[in-house]
């Protein structure tokens, strides 16, 4: 292991850590660079995995051609051999030009396909001929191409269980991993997550122009003893959070557990086991909203429907009828070892709920959808994480190829 070229490579691509691990990740790629062997990077998502690609194609002979990272999850399902492959007109109905794709692009350079666990079955069957002999066909087209692209992928997908589900080619997979580089999670790295912590509280301090954190021994622990499940992009998350809102530039343990979702559970939707006296098992934080909802709307409609029982006895005028719903509590027992959750309701003032029977039933009907609220949760995903949909995908627990698909279907684009 060449330790002066590591160094070298972690001051030209700012990768913080000493990490064994990690050092033996830049010291395989660059021994691969110069060779234009098939690399599988594999970690979980927010270890960093991009940066492998990159030290690879700059340590090659290919360094002067073209470079391209192409996230295999963000391009639907339908498009994606027109974007890998290209197309000629007419293809397709929206095919009005025929149109190169990136293995037309980066000849003679190099490709990072990211996500690769996410292709479709007949979309790998075309990438294994790219590898085995430099062939490919545009979509529309009987016409053989050929390429000289070096082809490096990454994935956070467990792949040979994507081959026993059949999911993925057994025959792709040992073709892309005759070199595979494994990038370790931040929760095996040791100190270097207090490197990183600091590093990333040293850039936001220059960028808002405050006073940098300092960091206690207590705020130390806690960072080393947490998971960090989103790996360096919660890290850096955490990061900006408390450069921006904490008045205190000396940050104790207390205070770093408040950032961290584990400490914060109960400010979440529970997720409920079966042994709840009602018997419903939720296995997601949405699912036991939705439950929550679907209640409050049976609730308002029995409302309703005592409201026109009344209204039905005589006596009473429908421009007479309001509904005033209270401050309230949805309480919401979990298991013992978890805390109870309390979801407070929407105060309604006597003098803003003066609505006929026929408004209140249209704004029922209206405003509890499910289709809305999907509409609303992506829209909010969304605007969370400023458009990117990859965190936003992943913030919703679905896949960004369904995230995109959605955005479809609901015209958000």
């Amino acid at each position: 292991m060449d330790s002066a070229k590591i160094q070298s490579i972690k001051q030209q691509f700012g990768i913080i850590g000493n990490d064994p691990e990690l050092l033996r990740a830049i010291d395989i790629a660059i021994q691969v660079a110069n060779t234009d062997l098939s690399v599988l990077i594999t970690g979980e998502s927010g270890v960093g995995k991009e940066y492998f690609p990159q030290i690879i194609h700059q340590n090659s002979v290919r360094k002067h051609g073209k470079y391209f990272a192409v996230n295999c999850g963000a391009i639907p399902e339908g498009t994606i051999d027109s974007e890998l492959f290209g197309h000629v007109k007419g293809a397709f109905t929206d095919a009005v030009s025929e149109r190169k794709g990136y293995f037309s692009e980066a000849d003679g350079g190099t490709i990072f396909l990211d996500e690769v666990g996410e292709l479709p079955i007949s979309t790998q069957a075309r990438l294994l001929r790219v590898l085995e002999n430099g062939e490919f066909l545009r979509v529309g087209s009987s016409k053989v191409e050929k390429t000289n692209v070096r082809i490096v992928c990454a994935t956070n997908v467990n792949i040979p269980e994507a081959i026993s589900e059949g999911r993925f080619r057994e025959d792709l997979y040992y073709r892309l991993n005759t070199v595979p580089i494994n990038v370790p999670p931040l929760r095996k790295r040791g100190e270097d997550v207090v490197m990183l912590f600091k590093k990333f509280a040293m850039d936001f301090a220059a960028k808002y122009s405050v006073p940098k954190i300092q960091l206690s021994e207590s705020a130390r622990q806690a960072i080393l003893e947490y998971p960090w499940p989103g790996n360096i992009r919660q890290l850096k998350n955490v990061a900006e959070q408390i450069s921006l809102l904490e008045m205190q530039r000396e940050i104790g343990g207390e205070t770093i557990k408040k950032y961290l979702p584990d400490n914060n559970r109960s400010n979440l939707p529970a997720r409920l086991s079966g042994n709840h006296s009602g018997g419903k098992t939720f296995e997601s934080e949405r699912e036991i909203l939705y439950s929550v909802l679907f209640d409050m709307r049976r609730d308002i409609t029995e409302l309703r429907a005592r409201v026109d029982e009344l209204m039905s006895g005589g006596g009473v005028r429908k421009e007479e009828v309001s509904i005033y719903t209270p401050t309230h509590e949805i309480e919401l027992q979990k298991t013992p070892s978890q805390p109870t959750i309390h979801i407070p309701s929407i105060r309604r003032e006597p003098d803003a709920m003066h609505h006929n029977v026929m408004e209140t039933e249209e704004y029922i009907e209206e405003t509890l959808s499910l289709d809305d609220m999907e509409r609303m949760a992506i829209l909010r995903a969304l605007d969370r994480h400023r458009g990117k949909r990859r965190d936003a995908a992943k913030e919703l627990n679905i896949s960004e190829r369904t995230l995109y698909r959605k955005i479809k279907e609901y015209g958000l684009d």
